[in-house]
């Protein structure tokens, strides 16, 4: 009976510590990333930009799936119920994960039903037209809206962060969110198409999601939310210049969220990848290039920041009247 207990303590033991080799071993296969939005976004851009060099810190490559739909929600909802496993990630951006959840209380997740595993980016936002639109300043097309000419504007879909950058602007320019015909795409890649194409007056629009249209001089940038002039547009002024400072609110951010309650060694192992990642020469140069600001925080601060900023666009949505419950 004792040697009997003592091989069933011994096999516990064992099985014990195969557990928590198996644990160490994460990841033993490639992880899927996510993106909510769809090809040449912002979202895609830093998820492309990450799987390109988080690898050598991860043991594994990262794959990148687009899963477009209801402005970011389909991609969420996707990473929110999958498997707690650290397989399924999700490349997170303000407007699915901060704005959607503010206007739109009935989506089948909530901003904090995640797992933060780090804010990895911000990036500032810029008003742009099409190279040939007739407006060559802020001041002409601020005066043109004001005037009560039709224009319209492209967005990632209603209640992404490009809407409501958008509102918020009108808001403090001082028109309605009626002086602009809204034009909602699947995606920011679309939206800024649709403008170089013609399809939509303006855009406003993170500039890691319009730097190659505005370095291909496709779009043309009227200003910029930082609050000095950015290096790669440096003519372009900003919203402090023009009166508006109220617009340095308007920001983009990503970061990697996985579904709530993963396994401790899950995000210990991101932890460390995102803190490397954040001293990576080639990381940090690449998202400099598309116009984003390297920002690596703690899943404890992101998860803070995120509160914040959910905070902030549920008093906007509520002001302009437009959640839904």
């Amino acid at each position: 009976m004792i040697l009997k207990r003592l091989g069933a303590a011994a096999g516990l033991a064992a099985l014990v510590a195969s557990g928590g080799a198996m644990a160490a071993d994460y990841p033993a296969k490639p992880v899927t990333l996510v993106v909510p939005y769809g090809p040449g976004g912002a979202a895609d851009l830093a998820a492309r930009t990450l799987s390109n060099e988080a690898p050598e810190y991860l043991g594994q490559n990262i794959l990148v799936v687009n899963k477009t739909g209801a402005g970011g929600v389909v991609g969420s909802t996707q990473v929110a119920k999958s498997r707690k496993d650290g397989y399924t990630l999700l490349m997170a951006r303000v407007g699915s994960q901060a704005t959607v959840p503010a206007i739109n209380r009935t989506i089948p997740y909530k901003w904090d039903d995640f797992t933060f595993l780090g804010l990895i980016e911000k990036n500032p936002f810029v008003l742009g037209v099409a190279a040939d639109s007739k407006y060559q300043s802020f001041e002409e097309l601020k005066a043109a809206i004001q005037n009560g000419e039709r224009l319209s504007y492209a967005s990632a879909g209603v209640g992404t962060l490009l809407h409501m950058a958008m509102l918020i602007l009108l808001d403090d320019i001082g028109v309605g969110s009626e002086a602009l015909i809204h034009v909602p795409f699947k995606g920011g890649g679309k939206a800024t198409a649709a403008v170089v194409g013609g399809h939509a007056d303006l855009i406003f629009h993170n500039l890691s999601g319009l730097s190659g249209a505005i370095e291909s001089g496709q779009i043309r940038p009227l200003l910029t939310t930082t609050p000095e002039r950015f290096a790669s547009i440096p003519d372009t002024p900003t919203a402090q210049e023009m009166g508006h400072p109220n617009l340095e609110n308007v920001i983009g951010w990503t970061g990697v969220w996985g579904p709530k309650d993963l396994p401790e060694d899950v995000v210990t192992a991101w932890v460390d990848v995102l803190g490397k990642i954040s001293a990576d020469d080639s990381w940090l140069e690449a998202t400099g290039k598309l116009g984003s600001v390297p920002a690596v925080l703690s899943p404890a601060d992101t998860q803070a920041f995120v509160a914040g900023q959910v905070q902030t666009f549920s008093s906007v949505a509520e002001s302009l009247g437009m959640v839904i419950e």
